[in-house]
């Protein structure tokens, strides 16, 4: 037992240093400065009313370019209400015959179908859409740095482009 007394002694000798942390000048100002300082800053009238337009252009080209990825962007054959269900039929048919994998395939494929089933009940008004976009897509590209070829590889028409003042660059 005494000699594990002695290696305990040895593990904390004198030889270990501590450091000392040095405080920053900036730690050591008072708390109360710091929040006095805080509480004065204020947004500016015309920067609040800057970041509000700024929301209302970004809503307002999203939900135009939201309502172009539902639209009838799709090549081949169309899809109607009536093929779908016949489509959905045949699944629920295979269904009770099918493999595990060949089942789970048939699932993925009637959520598929279902899905856009839902989709085709919806038309989005693009009039009102197409309107706000109009109005908004010119200060809203020159401030954010869009092109017109960004907005058209997107899918934005080109008459829709120059109604709104956004013009072909070239170079």
């Amino acid at each position: 037992m005494p000699r594990a007394a002695t290696k305990k002694a040895a593990t904390r000798s004198p030889a270990r240093t501590q450091t000392v942390v040095k405080r920053s000048t900036k730690a050591s100002k008072s708390p109360a400065k710091r929040s006095t300082r805080a509480a004065s800053r204020s947004m500016s009238a015309s920067h609040k009313v800057a970041l509000a337009q700024g929301r209302r252009e970004s809503h307002a080209i999203n939900q135009y370019l939201g309502a172009l990825d539902t639209g009838p962007a799709k090549r081949g054959r169309k899809r109607t209400p009536t093929s779908i269900d016949a489509r959905l039929a045949r699944i629920g048919a295979a269904l009770k015959d099918a493999t595990h994998l060949k089942q789970l395939e048939l699932i993925q494929e009637r959520l598929n179908l279902e899905a856009e089933k839902l989709k085709l009940g919806v038309k989005a008004d693009l009039t009102a859409l197409e309107k706000e976009f109009v109005a908004v897509a010119k200060s809203f590209a020159s401030r954010r740095g869009i092109t017109h070829a960004a907005f058209r590889a997107k899918g934005v028409p080109a008459e829709v482009l120059s109604r709104a003042g956004i013009r072909r660059t070239r170079g």
